[in-house]
């Protein structure tokens, strides 16, 4: 491809990109404190062609641990008493060739919370919010490589969520205000790459893995809080049956997580209550079915490092419904 051609093709991923953050100015919400869901894809979302891929994301997250640095501490210590939260979305990303895409993710999160609120007198209560979630626009690059196996990702979160619920503190809110940087790489790989002296395509070497890495730098706040810089990474493997009776495909799957955050900043914020490092195992699956790929996991934590008082979850569960076209 021609350096005119590449910024052709970069030029119209932009517009494309400009274009559907000018449709939604009003829907953007995010999660500040350890209370959110990792923001890296499963080797399902990422594209092995040229066309488009929509999706549904289910996740369930039962946060009543509290947690202090490396261990669990006394709920004394923490306001924060139960975070319970419904983590929905729905996605699309479109390829327009073999090397250049777009990635819309849009959320919506039903929170209940059950805390000490500072203008309420009378002590714990019960708290709900339901509201759209974190959207993230990313344009994406996979034109390293002929088989679109290695990936680029660039984008914003744009900051027009709710994050004024009366009830919850800046760093529960379902809202940062925050404008944030997004920048993401992933690569898909195979064992083994050749069968003899013939090279295998992707679709028949039955052991894969991918490793993929997430950038979040917040740029402008809103109201003296500023949200911590993140990193979430994952490294997963499975082994992919092909047709199993009534199934199209049938792929059993280990994917480790690792994330970590720095402490918010700002007068609305509280520093020495957040920023976290956490590593993840998840044990899972995906099947086809028809016309539809569905994937499920179970989250578990094997080491959390929580700065000050936080609360944790024992687990978390995820469902993804996808359909390619």
């Amino acid at each position: 491809m021609s350096g005119r051609q590449v910024f052709s093709e970069a030029r119209r991923v932009l517009l494309a990109t400009i274009f559907v953050i000018g449709l939604t100015p009003g829907l953007v919400r995010a999660c500040a404190c350890g209370c959110g869901v990792f923001e890296v894809d499963t080797e399902a979302l990422i594209p092995q062609g040229t066309g488009g891929q929509v999706w549904f994301q289910y996740e369930y997250m039962d946060q009543y641990i509290n947690w202090h640095a490396t261990q669990p501490a006394s709920e004394f210590y923490n306001n924060d008493k139960y975070i319970r939260t419904n983590f929905m979305e729905v996605g699309g990303q479109y390829m327009f060739n073999r090397s250049w895409g777009v990635m819309l993710e849009v959320p919506y999160w039903s929170r209940y919370y059950k805390g000490a609120y500072d203008g309420d007198n009378a002590g714990i209560h019960w708290y709900q919010d339901d509201s759209i979630g974190d959207i993230r626009i990313q344009g994406m690059y996979t034109g390293l490589s002929e088989d679109m196996s290695t990936g680029l990702m660039a984008g914003v979160k744009v900051p027009s969520g709710q994050w004024t619920y009366p009830p919850y503190d800046r760093d529960t809110q379902i809202g940062t205000g925050s404008t944030d940087l997004l920048l993401g790489a992933y690569h898909v790989g195979s064992i083994p790459t050749k069968l003899g002296s013939l090279p295998l395509t992707f679709k028949e070497r039955p052991f894969n893995y991918f490793v993929q890495v997430n950038y979040d730098l917040p740029l402008w706040e809103q109201d003296q809080y500023t949200p911590g810089r993140e990193v979430d990474g994952a490294v997963g493997t499975y082994y992919d049956f092909g047709h199993v009776g009534f199934l199209k495909e049938l792929a059993p799957m280990l994917t480790f997580l690792a994330s970590d955050r720095t402490r918010d900043t700002g007068n609305n914020a509280s520093p020495a209550d957040s920023g976290y490092t956490r590593f993840i195992v998840a044990p899972g699956g995906e099947i086809k079915i028809g016309i539809i790929r569905a994937y499920a996991d179970i989250e578990v934590p094997f080491f959390q490092n929580m700065r000050g008082y936080q609360l944790t979850a024992a687990f978390s569960t995820k469902l993804i419904l996808s359909y390619s076209f």
